[in-house]
């Protein structure tokens, strides 16, 4: 036991490769060097008091692979050491993630400030979703902290948002917004697909909740869905885990596994794509076909000193702007071999979206216009691809 303390006491101290490597592993009898896949949906008790004790909470143990599981119990723990976090929990999906960390905090007569620029299924959750159970949203410019100030009321019990944002890349200045929410006393969740845990450290910051869609850069390669909710241990064992044990958003155990080895590698993953994107921005910068490039590692992005302040680098995304709508933008997107057209993004592969006819077109001209989606907007996720090939695939593109 002494040897077993020892070894987690030194492990605070891993840098973050070497923890997304060895973090929460938890070895059988049989000493197996890569994480067991624990593909079970229950679990057997030596006694019927064992399985009493367990039930009752006074005995450590799996009960329920709806509850926990421990392939998926190892993918938490790294996950917490990376995150700085006391305790998660692993959901099925991303959209899972969000819907209960929200969800299982909110009840009728609470009210929740929101960034105005949100994935089209988390703006769902804040304008359709929670208001059809009595709980008030409202939406702000997260750009600007006077409007999260005034928007804070009494019965401000969360604030949420995601930065960069989905898919115009805007900053929200984590630190100023979460000081204002903790000062009424509102808990702050975050969304921190698009920095990734390895460019950006909410927690640090302030933030209470960071929820994470490990669909995307953490499985890092198109395979499995997967999400997860990080926070105190009160949070989550007081106030996520009886929602999360009886409404059922959890992982499987193989995609568990899946997101398992793709912490491994999510270091050099995300250096080689943050790398390429940055050449990439720049490229497009100075392109004569391009109206407008937003990448947060360029000076000329508008909230450039929010973006050295919180994140370490200016992540694998890149937002563009092509004149003649979207004609222009559907001849590019045509035109492209490497880059791969579709929804997603945090793949190894290069892909393309564009959010008007796709993730965020539920919004409607008007709605994609306030917050600044054009027919000419395309969101490109930058993968592992050699970037002088993706140079040339884009410039052949822009031709067309």
């Amino acid at each position: 036991m002494a040897e077993k303390q020892e070894h987690t006491d030194r492990s605070k101290a891993w840098k973050p490769a070497t923890t997304l490597v060895h973090g929460g592993t938890m070895r059988s009898q049989f000493g197996e060097m890569s994480e067991a896949m624990y593909l079970t949906s229950g679990y057997a008790y030596d006694s019927a008091e064992q399985a009493e004790a367990r039930f009752k909470g006074d005995l450590e143990g799996f009960v329920y692979t709806r509850y926990s599981n421990p392939t998926v119990h190892m993918f938490e723990q790294r996950m917490c050491a990376l995150e700085g976090a006391d305790a998660a929990r692993g959901t099925a999906s991303g959209m899972a993630a969000v819907t209960a960390a929200l969800m299982s905090h909110l009840k009728a007569g609470d009210h929740v400030v929101a960034g105005r620029v949100l994935f089209g299924s988390c703006l769902y959750v804040i304008e359709n979703l929670l208001p059809k159970f009595g709980v008030e949203t409202t939406l702000v410019d997260g750009r600007d902290l006077a409007a999260w100030e005034a928007a804070i009321r009494p019965n401000t019990r969360a604030v949420f948002f995601e930065t960069p944002t989905n898919p115009t890349l805007e900053l929200v200045d984590i630190e100023a917004v979460c000081k204002l929410a903790n000062e009424a006393g509102a808990l702050v969740f975050i969304d921190n697909v698009f920095a990734t845990p390895m460019l950006q450290r909410p927690m640090e910051l302030g933030a209470d909740v960071v929820v994470y869609s490990a669909t995307k850069h953490i499985d890092g390669q198109g395979r499995c869905m997967g999400g997860i909710v990080l926070g105190s241990t009160d949070y989550i064992e007081d106030t996520l885990h009886d929602f999360y044990k009886h409404t059922g958003p959890s992982m499987s155990p193989f995609n568990a596994w899946v997101m398992l080895k793709g912490l491994e590698t999510l270091p050099v993953r995300v250096e080689r794509s943050c790398s390429s994107a940055a050449r990439i921005a720049d490229f497009l910068a100075d392109h004569p076909k391009t109206a407008r490039v937003f990448y947060p590692g360029r000076k000329d992005h508008p909230q450039y000193d929010i973006a050295k302040k919180q994140m370490a680098a200016g992540g694998p995304l890149v937002a563009i702007e092509l004149d003649g709508g979207k004609d222009a933008a559907f001849r590019f997107m045509n035109g492209l071999e490497i880059f791969k057209i579709t929804n997603n993004l945090g793949d190894a592969k290069s892909l393309v979206t564009h959010p008007a006819t796709t993730t965020h077109q539920r919004l409607g001209p008007e709605g994609r216009a306030e917050i600044g989606i054009t027919d000419g907007s395309l969101r490109l996720s930058i993968g592992l691809e050699d970037p002088d090939d993706l140079l040339t695939d884009i410039d052949r593109a822009l031709s067309a």
